[in-house]
């Protein structure tokens, strides 16, 4: 006796038949499910008078063997027989899967749903922006009410411990543009205008827009993780039961530094981009490190550096309300608080690139080009 399923095909011609034997069991179909599921070749007969074990499986595989082949089940045993009648009082002749609705139905459904998600959105960042204006407004009047060590705490995530990776990644941003700078400018004998390339571009845009970035990805996903982690844990329903307002308590002392924070990394990134540049400038181009570092105030003009000063706190507000917008939508379950992290970083980086765009058209207008 075979303790797994098995078959084969006996007879000939038009008498051909197919004797299944072995246990016909949920635990002892798998290796030969595939096999069976391909058979489609008729048959005169299907003996399962070898089968020892059989469960509904079992007997749902011979019925479809049946189906399939033409075939008629002979030398069921009794409760072979039962399953198999049971299974045929339940076949449904009904669809299994929906049916599918026309194209433009389907279309217009799509767009109505972005549409009802886009006004959702709209009310709630506007609901959003409210509380926080009105947080705002309330610290202000009161600004005993501030948290002073929650904003040093959160300066010290943002700022601080961000010094090691911002400042390593800018160096050698730094780097790729000194050296990829210089190669193409030797090409036209001006690789001296290295100076001014790495000088102009890091303190009016790579500068504040890398740090934006970085920040987005380090500070403002661990907002969104962490306020929506005390969303699902009820602690901020619990903050509003006892008088204390979340937005005053969490939000407010995040965004504030973050944003304020913003103007001290980029500002800090530009500075460790221009000295990889200078490195660069000094092993590349045999321009001393102190004079490239002379030659930046001489080329760059200071509005460049007032450019990424403007645009640093405002990418900083972009992401810490973002960050925290996100966390506070968290609801349901845990995987919500990973597609609204992610959505944080996403949405705030995105919003920094176009704004970005913006200030660069609106630099160029005012003169500052």
């Amino acid at each position: 006796m075979s303790d797994g399923a098995d078959f084969e095909f006996g007879g000939e011609g038009g008498n051909r038949r197919l004797v299944l034997s072995g246990n016909y069991l949920v635990s002892t179909l798998g290796p030969v499910d595939q096999d069976l599921r391909a058979i489609d070749e008729p048959v005169s007969e299907i003996d399962i008078g070898g089968i020892d074990e059989i469960d509904t499986l079992g007997a749902w595989i011979v019925l479809g063997l049946a189906r399939n082949t033409g075939g008629a089940v002979v030398g069921a045993s009794e409760r072979a027989q039962r399953l198999m009648d049971s299974l045929k009082n339940a076949e449904s002749g009904g669809t299994v899967t929906p049916e599918r609705p026309p194209a433009y139905v389907r279309v217009l459904s799509a767009a109505g749903e972005r549409v009802g998600g886009m006004r959702r959105g709209t009310v709630n960042g506007v609901s959003f922006l409210g509380g926080f204006i009105s947080a705002a407004v309330s610290i202000i009047r009161h600004p005993r009410r501030f948290r002073t060590k929650a904003f040093v705490h959160q300066v010290e995530l943002v700022a601080v411990q961000a010094l090691a990776i911002v400042g390593l990644m800018s160096f050698l941003i730094g780097i790729v543009i000194a050296q990829q700078g210089a190669v193409q400018l030797q090409q036209f004998g001006a690789e001296t205008l290295t100076v001014n390339l790495v000088g102009r571009i890091t303190l009016r845009e790579l500068g504040v827009l890398m740090t934006a970035i970085m920040v987005a990805g380090r500070s403002g996903s661990a907002f969104a993780a962490q306020l929506g982690t005390m969303k699902l844990t009820e602690e901020i329903d619990a903050m509003r039961t006892i008088g204390i307002s979340p937005m005053e308590a969490l939000v407010l002392p995040r965004v504030l530094a973050v944003t304020l924070m913003m103007i001290l990394l980029g500002f800090y990134a530009s500075v460790m981009a221009i000295i990889g540049g200078a490195v660069i400038g000094d092993l590349m181009l045999g321009i001393p490190f102190t004079s490239f570092l002379s030659r930046i105030k001489e080329v760059v003009p200071i509005y460049d550096l007032y450019v990424g000063l403007v645009k640093a706190p405002v990418f900083g507000l972009i992401v810490g309300m973002t960050g925290c917008y996100q966390g506070l939508q968290v609801s349901g379950n845990s995987e919500e608080v990973g597609l609204r992290t992610t959505k944080a970083v996403v949405v705030a980086i995105f919003t920094v690139i176009v704004l970005d765009a913006f200030f660069a058209v609106f630099f160029t207008q005012v003169g500052w080009a």
